[in-house]
């Protein structure tokens, strides 16, 4: 079955009535992006942020009639509307096109992440078999590339591990493949935690290794010897406190999921615990570690 969809080139003040319109004509939904390259970064909580210039796209039933329903918008709207067209959107398999998309990537010497429906690419390598569901985190994104990175670098072996915001459980599963003892893996979306364990089983991870928690349900008096913690810059400093709490004295800390403007701040706040290491860059996004120190600075 194939659709049809109405595109919009307008401004954020017009966005939210560009919406209303199309939805008046009959839209089945209506989806907004960014058309001018132009970044958002952490909204506020409840904030709901639009770029300065938005493309509004309706999707339609294959059989609309396109000219009575521009008709409709453009009552709707009240004024003539912004530039826009018409397209046939081709129905397709949205899975298995995304699945086909998904290739085995290898981080640093060792660590290769391979989809679960491919053959790795070196057999004897350390392959993570990965199926992310619906959770975060495949290695294609350059925050837990940087980690994965890091990981594939370090000495793993016998350590512990909180991974913080699991996701899929990519990092803490590449953790263990790669000689840690344990992980502790924490997210407060239900789903990770089912993709993280399902994905642990898949890698044939003993379920003894690897346990998961939402973040009111997770051991307080559990300390690792390697804290992971990829999300956002707004958590990470919130979360500062309890991830130095949950850290071993000389236990290391790998921090992602921010922008280089964004690692000053964070940096003054973790180095209040860690000797904090040079960050990290891939495009904008950045890695920071760092070692906890017996003493803290005075």
């Amino acid at each position: 079955m194939s659709w049809l969809q109405l595109r919009v080139d307008t401004s954020r003040e017009t966005t939210e009535a560009i919406e209303d319109a199309l939805l008046a004509a009959g839209a089945v939904s209506v989806t907004m992006e960014d058309s001018a390259d132009q970044p958002i970064l952490e909204p506020a909580v409840g904030e709901t942020p639009l770029w300065n210039q938005t493309r509004v796209t309706g999707l339609f039933n294959a059989d609309t009639d396109t000219d009575q329903a521009t008709v409709i918008a453009t009552a709707s709207f009240g004024n003539h509307l912004p530039p826009y067209r018409w397209e046939i959107l081709e129905d397709k398999d949205w899975e298995r096109e995304w699945m086909e998309n998904f290739h085995p990537m290898r981080f640093g010497q060792r660590l290769w992440i391979c989809p679960s429906w491919k053959q790795p690419p070196q057999a004897d390598a350390v392959n993570l078999m990965l199926d992310p569901g619906l959770a975060f985190g495949t290695g294609t994104h350059p925050t837990t590339a940087l980690c994965l990175e890091w990981l594939d670098g370090c000495d793993l072996q016998g350590k512990t591990v909180i991974d913080y915001g699991c996701g899929s459980g990519i990092l803490g599963i590449a953790a263990l493949l790669l000689g840690a003892k344990e992980v502790v893996a924490i997210d407060n979306d239900p789903q990770a935690l089912i993709a993280t364990m399902d994905n642990a089983k898949r890698n044939q991870i003993d379920s003894s290794k690897i346990s998961v928690y939402l973040p009111e349900d997770a051991p307080s008096d559990y300390q690792a010897d390697v804290m992971l913690a990829n999300i956002l810059a707004g958590p990470l400093a919130e979360l500062a406190p309890l991830l130095n709490q949950l850290t071993l004295n000389q236990g290391l800390l790998v921090l992602s999921g921010l922008i280089h403007s964004q690692s000053a701040e964070l940096l003054k706040i973790y180095g209040q615990w860690f000797a904090m290491d040079e960050p990290a860059l891939q495009d904008e996004w950045v890695r920071l570690s760092g070692k906890k120190q017996d003493k803290y600075p005075g």
